[in-house]
């Protein structure tokens, strides 16, 4: 199965189809409101603006499973993160990244790319995922991986046709 292949709801929740995305390189990142990683939106929207035209999308996901720091509904979300952080990408519908329950787009990007030493679990809100223009996962970031470190993987995966 491809990313391409997955669905999920916006915030608002309504259907969003990850096959409209084809042809365009993904950041995939778990996401919350109460976070010391939190101020990488700002970093994250910084990178969907530099970027978007160039067929670059961000796509945040709001999750409570870590410390519940994202307590409040998908749509709070969007209100806070607008309102704090100026963001303007994407964000879908609250999911669970790990264990029963966890979102089939995120089963996928763990199996594609698991983690230190190929551990399959999300260990900590802002785990981000880089998916090539092809569906493929490029790579996944740790929380502690901000703007720098994603920047040459991402022009790197633009480049590529």
């Amino acid at each position: 199965m491809s990313i391409h292949d997955h669905q999920c709801r916006t915030a608002q929740g309504e259907p969003f189809n990850f096959g409209a995305l084809r042809g365009q390189v993904l950041l995939i990142v778990n996401v919350a409101s109460h976070c010391g990683f939190t101020p990488q939106l700002r970093e994250l929207e910084r990178l969907y603006r530099r970027y978007r035209d160039r067929g670059f999308m961000v796509i945040g996901f709001p999750c409570n499973q870590f410390a519940r720091q994202s307590p409040e509904s998908a749509l709070d979300f969007c209100t806070f993160s607008a309102r704090e952080y100026q963001v303007s990408f994407p964000l879908m519908e609250k999911v669970k990244v790990n264990g029963r329950g966890a979102h089939p787009l995120f089963a996928e990007l763990k199996r594609e790319v698991p983690g230190v030493l190929g551990t399959g679990m999300i260990k900590w809100n802002f785990t981000k995922f880089l998916v090539g223009r092809d569906g493929r996962v490029i790579r996944r970031f740790s929380p502690r991986e901000g703007e720098a470190e994603l920047r040459e993987a991402l022009e790197r995966a633009l480049d590529e046709t």
